[in-house]
């Protein structure tokens, strides 16, 4: 009797591995094609969240502050660095993901439909120039958005104003722009229709208050009292981190027979406007208590923007006097 083990057939193994992998060859593909996008795409964004995590946390590091927040107390530049690369990284994530996914639609293509090549180019030929003029609005909305972020434009945390929508920008994506406003209300933005940006938290900002004075008082004290309180908010321990340059009386902006506007202006930091705005209208409203000044009725009192504006401000109350009435004469005379 026979005792010795049969030996094992590679010929017969690796035939069997090649008719099976002839026969799910297609499968195979299609999942390898499929596993490959999604590692690559993970990876790609891996790597582009690094680098932005890196130069933000290196802008902040440099700064020695713990939140963006904080670092646009620092050097402006750093500030805008990291607006800019979050809305970079944001933009690139996008680009990756459509990239990729085109791709691996023409290769799932390819591959299920191998023979049908040719009649795939003539009808994605036919069925793009029938959505060509569908899809411009698409292409437009891209390429607006790539040119905003390049341009910079604005960048993620920047209060602007796109138009219809007012708000902090929290995501800057291939098409669509998403602004929060001040009530919450989150805007989706088209990029393509976004026509000009005012980005408020671009460089520097500026504080103007227009201040109305009685007619009769004494503008040079109200002018010294109005600088001094702003120029003792402007250098406290509070505020002079936000406060860029000093304050300035820039005179009188309108006269009219009820009041005299005056003019201040104080440079702040970028989206810090509004609360040195805040502090300072209530720093000369008690300033002015202090030296018995009333303020006359807003409602009386028209200022001329057109210098700012380019508006021209309609003057409900009449710029013409009446003739003091003469005094009588002595019965006498």
């Amino acid at each position: 009797m026979d005792d010795t083990a049969p030996t094992f057939d590679w010929v017969d193994f690796w035939a069997g591995l090649g008719s099976f992998v002839a026969t799910w060859q297609v499968p195979f593909k299609v999942l390898f094609i499929l596993v490959g996008a999604v590692i690559l795409n993970w990876a790609l964004r891996i790597t582009i969240r690094r680098v932005v995590d890196r130069v933000v946390n290196g802008a902040k590091k440099r700064h020695r502050v713990d939140d963006t927040q904080a670092l646009i107390a620092s050097p402006l530049a750093a500030a805008r660095i990291v607006q800019r690369t979050r809305a970079l990284g944001t933009v690139f994530n996008s680009a990756i993901t459509a990239i990729i996914s085109i791709i691996v639609l023409l290769l799932l293509v390819s591959i299920v439909f191998p023979n049908a090549t040719g009649a795939f180019a003539i009808v994605s030929a036919a069925i793009g120039a029938g959505l060509g003029f569908g899809a411009q609005n698409i292409v437009k909305d891209v390429l607006n958005g790539i040119f905003m972020v390049a341009e910079d434009q604005l960048g993620v945390g920047d209060i602007a104003d796109l138009g219809e929508a007012t708000g902090t920008v929290e995501e800057v994506g291939l098409r669509v722009t998403k602004v929060r406003s001040v009530d919450g209300t989150l805007w989706f933005v088209r990029n393509g229709e976004i026509l000009r940006v005012g980005n408020f938290s671009h460089d520097w900002a500026r504080v103007i208050i227009d201040l109305p004075a009685p007619y009769t008082a004494d503008v040079a004290a109200i002018q010294e009292k109005l600088l001094q309180t702003a120029n003792t908010m402007a250098n406290s321990a509070a505020w002079r981190s936000k406060i860029i340059e000093k304050p300035e009386i820039w005179g009188i902006e309108s006269v009219t027979a009820e009041a005299i506007v005056i003019r201040l202006v104080m440079k702040a930091r970028p989206s810090e406007q509004w609360a040195v705005a805040r502090e300072l209208r209530l720093r000369l409203k008690l300033a002015l208590d202090e030296i018995d000044v009333n303020l006359p009725a807003l409602n009386r009192v028209v200022i001329d923007n057109r210098e700012t504006t380019g508006k021209t401000t309609a003057n409900p109350v009449s710029m013409k006097t009446k003739p003091l009435p003469t005094a009588e004469k002595d019965s006498d005379e």
